[in-house]
Formats: structure tokens, C-alpha cells, sequence
């Protein structure tokens, strides 16, 4: 896993981003960052732990909430510097409460946006 892990492209901060899909369905359900050794943790626990740049610190999804995210696979892209997660997702993905963090949809000749769909859980 070693080879693997330092191979990846990470940012000056030490970071990579993450796209986050249902394995099921297709849907994309959030954007994260992961380091080296939060990468490493998902690897090993089959569950996404991620990289909090706000509190500095490691962040399993669902820890709290009970919203897990279960690793079914992974990909990297041709640059080696952004993943691809599919997830068995429990709950809701968006910390507002809403399965995907992707819930507003921009319309392109007003530039604004509207809320698609309900939440499912009570924000965090």
C-alpha cells in the first residue's frame, strides 16, 4: 500500500480531492479531501475518513450522525491527483441534512439556483 499511497499527487497542503458517488445509483454525493494517512485509514476500515481542513483533524463520516460512508470502490483519475469514491451511503451524505451535498442546481440564464428535493435528517 505504500507504493500505492506515495504514487498519488497530493497538493502543497498534503491533500487530495474526492469525489463521492452511491455505488447504487450512481449519484454524486459529496466532494472531500483526504492526506496520506486518512487515505490509508479508509483503505484499511472500508470506511471513508476523511481530512477536516477547517478543524484539522480526521473526520469519519457518520462517526456522529450515524451516516456511514462503506467503501465499495476506488478510482484515481489519469493525473493521479483526485479520487473517485463509491459508497454504500447510509443516511444522508450532506451535513444540511440532505442525501447529496449536490442538492442546489444553478439555473444558467438567471445565474442563480434552486434547492432540489428535502432534506432526510436533521442538519449537523
Amino acid at each position: 500500500m505504500e507504493g500505492f499511497l506515495d504514487s498519488l499527487k497530493y497538493d502543497a497542503n498534503g491533500l487530495i480531492g474526492a469525489i463521492i458517488r452511491d455505488a447504487g445509483n450512481g449519484e454524486t454525493l459529496m466532494f472531500a479531501y483526504l492526506n496520506r494517512e486518512s487515505l490509508q485509514r479508509t483503505i484499511e476500515s472500508g470506511y471513508c475518513v476523511y481530512w477536516s481542513r477547517s478543524r484539522q483533524q480526521f473526520w469519519l463520516k457518520g462517526e456522529t450522525s450515524g451516516h456511514l460512508q462503506k467503501v465499495i470502490r476506488m478510482w484515481v483519475d489519469c493525473d493521479l491527483d483526485c479520487l473517485l469514491i463509491e459508497v454504500e451511503q447510509t443516511g444522508a451524505a450532506c451535513h444540511t441534512g440532505f442525501r447529496s451535498c449536490f442538492h442546489r442546481e444553478i439555473n444558467l440564464q438567471t445565474s442563480t439556483f434552486e434547492t432540489r428535493g428535502e432534506p432526510i435528517a436533521e442538519p449537523n
